[in-house]
């Protein structure tokens, strides 16, 4: 099952996205109940890098063991940070467990995420310019009051609802996943890659780290790595139909485009809705039709279809 599902607003305005991508996730509730995702983009300020974190799963016991170990591996967040060159904004607590960070900081990302998930049970969930993962056990309108979602204002967002059959119900397997460490860069998907060792034993090969089991964090790293040796998104989302096996379609994101892609068997659903200022699309079109009052035609993308839009 789960459900997948993408806006994107293509003259660049600011919109209520966080409250946009939840009425789409909460219509597809009944196709994974047990987590919900969110990678959003907002137009950076002051240059800042944002970085999502966590430090436990949700359903970690909490005593005082669980407090006394956050509180000083919170602080080891941040001391590791500083010790970077990291110039501190301001931090947020969204939950006992799950923390916001922006700061300044013109180094590496790589060294710097590697640092912080050398902390016990730390995970990156996201870092970048623009990209914010959002993402925890329970449906979307339970995550979206936890964290706030109502005040998010963005460009562009997908999101996922997760039934979980190969994995724990947790929040490490929960998606989107960030393409680590390449800053920006998120994946939805709904599928199942068949050749997922190989390529996680070649990225790995490559330097690149794994948080989850996911075969949807493959997508993301695959695409980022091919991008950053000078492909287009567009580009290597083509290239991976050749390269990725398996029945998938999956949503891939930038700070500046969203784009789908359908294997060549086109077995999992999705549908869109274009217009002259929104791209929306989903699993389902009653999610589509929470962002739309009126009567629209939907499209469904063929087999190897690859379609990427600019905001």
């Amino acid at each position: 099952m789960c459900g997948i599902a993408g806006i994107i607003y293509r003259d660049g305005s600011t919109h209520p996205i966080g409250d946009e991508m939840t009425r789409m996730l909460q219509s597809m509730k009944h196709r994974g109940p047990d987590s919900t995702g969110y990678a959003l983009y907002a137009t950076p300020e002051n240059g800042d890098l944002v970085m999502r974190y966590k430090l436990a799963d949700a359903n970690t016991p909490r005593d005082f063991e669980f407090e006394d170990r956050l509180r000083r591996h919170r602080f080891e967040v941040e001391s590791r940070l500083a010790t970077l060159g990291a110039r501190l904004r301001e931090v947020e607590e969204e939950t006992p467990y799950a923390f916001r960070v922006s700061f300044q900081y013109d180094g590496d990302l790589k060294l710097l995420a590697d640092l912080v998930e050398d902390i016990p049970e730390a995970e990156v969930l996201s870092l970048g310019n623009s990209l914010e993962i959002v993402k925890d056990l329970g449906d979307a309108e339970s995550v979206y009051e936890t964290y706030g979602l109502d005040e998010f204002q963005g460009t562009h967002a997908i999101g996922h609802v997760r039934m979980a059959t190969e994995s724990e119900v947790d929040i490490a397997g929960a998606h989107p996943y960030w393409a680590y460490p390449y800053s920006d860069v998120a994946v939805v998907h709904n599928g199942q890659l068949t050749n997922y060792f190989y390529w996680r034993r070649r990225l790995e090969r490559a330097g690149r780290r794994f948080m989850s089991e996911c075969d949807s964090e493959i997508i993301a790293v695959y695409l980022a790595q091919e991008m950053s040796g000078g492909l287009s998104l567009e580009e290597a989302m083509h290239k991976s139909l050749d390269e990725l096996d398996g029945v998938f379609t999956y949503i891939a994101v930038t700070k500046d485009e969203l784009g789908v892609a359908k294997d060549e068997l086109a077995a999992k659903p999705l549908v869109l809705y274009e217009s002259d200022d929104l791209v929306a699309l989903a699993s389902e079109e009653i999610a589509i039709r929470q962002l739309v009052g009126h009567e629209i035609e939907t499209y469904d993308p063929y087999e190897r279809e690859v379609l990427v839009w600019q905001r």
